[in-house]
């Protein structure tokens, strides 16, 4: 299977919450002979370098992960907050102006061996804002917009895997201007919604109440892709969920987790 990570090129636009898909639907694989990272593994950095973006660089962001090496050019606090938490812009709340605004290029390499999984991903993005940018926060419930994520009419169409109960989920996706497509192998109902995450505009809220691991494959046309007339065009996200996982997704106004700053500073030069 080929890793996700090796997929990672430049980006010269400015990231949006829904482009950062391509790095938070990172799953462990075996790609290039590189082994998975240990499912129980809690990853540091073995050693990371954090340095401002020279100001006269005018090139967009730039984000590489080949192996176990990290590199992320022009990045934001702000983009490092969605991407180790996946949430919303509308769940950060007390962000001070320049971790919206002041690029960053981040280096470094984690200190354990091996591929890491989504979440393993994560815990390295709010390590580095914890150890080099000093972030110390809270969590708090407000009502905020939200989709909530329930079983559609019909039940769900996910087919149960009881293969791996304790193995990590395996993803293959491919993205086109025209076509999202996903391809789920033992995925936990909270990998599937923060993969939906990365492209909806409003924080997902699971009412499923499904457990256990799942099968399933979604396509989809991106909300930017051109319109078609054809009779065999993808539809949008919100039928796919409905139509292929047998799942919905309803916006409503709800209480949310949603992530409060109480100290964030820039960096000290390394």
């Amino acid at each position: 299977m080929e890793n996700p990570l090796s997929r990672i090129r430049r980006w010269n636009t400015p990231v949006t919450l829904a482009s950062l898909l391509v790095l938070c639907s990172i799953v462990p694989s075996a790609a290039f002979g590189q082994k998975a990272m240990p499912a129980n593994a809690d990853p540091d950095w073995e050693v990371a370098s954090v340095k401002a973006t020279d100001p006269t660089e005018t090139r967009g962001q730039h984000i590489n992960m080949d192996g176990r090496r990290v590199l992320l050019l022009g990045t934001t606090v702000q983009q490092l907050l969605l991407i180790g938490y996946g949430m919303q812009k509308v769940q950060i709340a007390n962000i001070p102006a320049w971790a919206e605004t002041q690029r960053w290029d981040i280096a470094g390499v984690p200190d354990t061996e091996g591929s890491p999984s989504l979440t393993q991903v994560q815990t390295l993005m709010r390590k580095i804002l914890a150890e080099r940018f000093g972030l110390q926060l809270h969590h708090e419930q407000r009502e905020i917009p939200v989709f909530v994520l329930t079983v559609a009419k019909g039940g769900s169409k996910m087919v149960a895997n009881t293969s791996k109960p304790n193995g990590p989920m395996d993803q293959r996706n491919s993205h086109s201007s025209a076509l999202h497509v996903e391809n789920l192998t033992n995925t936990a109902i909270s990998e599937l919604v923060l993969i939906l995450q990365f492209s909806v505009n409003r924080p997902i809220v699971d009412q499923t109440g499904l457990k256990g691991r799942y099968d399933l494959k979604l396509e989809w046309a991106p909300d930017d892709a051109p319109p078609s007339d054809a009779a065999d065009a993808p539809p949008g996200l919100f039928t796919t969920i409905q139509s292929q996982a047998g799942l919905k997704l309803q916006p409503v106004k709800a209480p949310a987790d949603t992530l409060v700053i109480d100290a964030i500073s820039k960096p000290k030069p390394d």
